[in-house]
């Protein structure tokens, strides 16, 4: 098998493996958008997996509709590229695994499994107060995650939730403060700020479902009687 084809294969391989939900790519992001406040050349740097090599965690933290979940998988996309091993999972995904592998004794099967990767991306922490909600071991279940990775290999968290607000939010202030020992150490942090793309995006739809009413409004009125 030629050498491109097997790379090509490789490749595949990772990508399958890593279980996006999405097929965000860094070209495929609105970089006008938010422009000040959005920096396209440290998410290229970020994408040369160069922080995988130190082993750095990476925390995207900011409101909702700003495009997090679109860039950190754009930048796990081309890490597989690359050659390493990533998994992209939700926050509740990841909680309600590890909650029911802890209710059939799998827990620490389940916990090294997610520790084999070069790079974990967990995606929407905080999001609809899951983990507080529905989860109330959760504090103690991702720590084992991330004490299992710590400085093994790197974590990539993308939260609406600041760093400061984790102990009220999680209830459980030591586990919370180890958490953060772990996590917030050698972690490249990236603050989002701006206009929510999914907003702007809503406003367009509604905008031009209105246009298209009028029209057809117009069309009607038209029409000989």
């Amino acid at each position: 098998m030629p050498a491109n084809l097997r790379r090509e294969r490789s490749i595949e391989r990772r990508l399958r493996a890593a279980r996006f939900r999405d097929p965000a790519t860094l070209e495929s992001f609105d970089w006008e958008f938010n422009r000040k406040t959005i920096d396209r050349v440290e998410f290229e740097e970020l994408a040369t997996g160069d922080f995988i090599r130190r082993r750095d965690n990476v925390a995207f933290v900011g409101e909702s509709g700003l495009g997090k979940s679109h860039l950190i998988q754009a930048i796990g996309r081309r890490c597989c590229v690359l050659g390493y091993r990533v998994r992209y999972v939700t926050s509740a995904e990841l909680l309600e695994e590890l909650t029911a592998a802890s209710g059939d004794k799998t827990l620490s099967t389940k916990v090294r499994y997610y520790r084999r990767f070069d790079l974990l991306i967990i995606d929407e922490f905080g999001f609809d107060k899951l983990e507080r909600r529905e989860y109330p071991e959760s504090p103690s279940l991702l720590y084992k995650v991330i004490d299992s990775r710590s400085r093994r290999s790197s974590t990539a968290l993308v939260t609406n939730i600041d760093f400061k607000e984790w102990t009220d939010y999680l209830g459980d202030p030591p586990l919370v403060m180890a958490i953060l020992d772990r996590m917030v150490d050698d972690t490249i942090i990236q603050r989002f700020e701006g206009k929510s793309y999914r907003a702007h995006r809503a406003e367009q739809k509604a905008k031009q479902k209105r246009r298209q009413r009028a029209t057809k409004n117009s069309q009607s009125d038209s029409q000989p009687s």
